[in-house]
């Protein structure tokens, strides 16, 4: 990229593309936290983060392409676990995830001004890492919202990627998906890394591709050959990118 058009993606990030997220957080995030009270959550918890994210994807002129929604069925609950390359996935997921879920994220969102509101009242789980018996609480609060057709979105890496690469694995959604015997599906994010890496705001224009894999049967995952699940999730993820 030359130097003339990358000053211009700089001074379109900072001039408007930061004041739009700022502005439609605002907007959908407070638009969730009064109707849900009202409303519930069966359409007011899934739309103004669909609505969010997508204004977000096409204002920073950034292509999506999807593949797979057909191996998901709208009203079954599923553990969807995807890598996580930058805040780039969120939009992604939020955005073209045809299903109903409910995240589990790190503890430190509840902290955002208005963000942290937004995603309390739509039923995410905040996760404590730096404690086990927290974390291990947190897991049990999303098994509980495992039903009704809802499904889980996480990260199982942790944290996103510095380098682009995929890092390991943590095994707190593997042992909801044994404990409750719902289907994993891995997911694909690929080219989020390039548009907006870690520690940066500004973007860079180009393609993310999102590729949900089909479904793994988790009825005989046990203790025993929980490493070897999370190898074949891993493998199935590295894969595409």
């Amino acid at each position: 990229m030359n130097i003339a058009k990358r000053i211009l993606i700089i001074i379109y990030s900072i001039l408007f593309f930061i004041p739009i997220v700022i502005i439609t957080t605002i907007i959908c995030g407070t638009a969730t936290i009064i109707m849900i009270p009202i409303f519930g959550d069966n359409k007011w918890g899934y739309y103004p983060g669909r609505v969010w994210a997508r204004i977000i994807c096409y204002t920073s002129f950034v292509r999506i392409n999807t593949k797979g929604n057909e191996n998901i069925e709208h009203n079954k609950s599923y553990i969807f676990l995807a890598n996580h390359q930058s805040i780039f996935d969120i939009f992604l997921i939020y955005g073209w995830l045809n299903s109903k879920f409910k995240w589990v994220m790190k503890k430190e969102i509840r902290n955002i001004p208005l963000v942290g509101k937004a995603c309390d009242i739509m039923g995410h789980i905040f996760i404590n890492r730096s404690s086990a018996i927290q974390a291990q609480k947190s897991l049990l609060l999303a098994e509980a919202k495992l039903k009704n057709g809802n499904s889980i979105v996480i990260f199982p890496e942790g944290t996103r990627t510095k380098d682009g690469k995929l890092g390991k694995f943590k095994k707190g959604a593997f042992h909801i998906a044994r404990d409750l015997h719902l289907p994993i599906v891995p997911i694909t994010i690929k080219g989020a890394f390039e548009v907006m890496p870690y520690n940066t705001f500004i973007i860079n224009p180009g393609k993310i591709e999102m590729i949900i894999h089909e479904p793994i049967n988790t009825d005989t995952l046990t203790d025993n050959n929980i490493i070897e699940m999370i190898e074949n999730v891993k493998n199935i993820i590295n894969k595409d990118l």
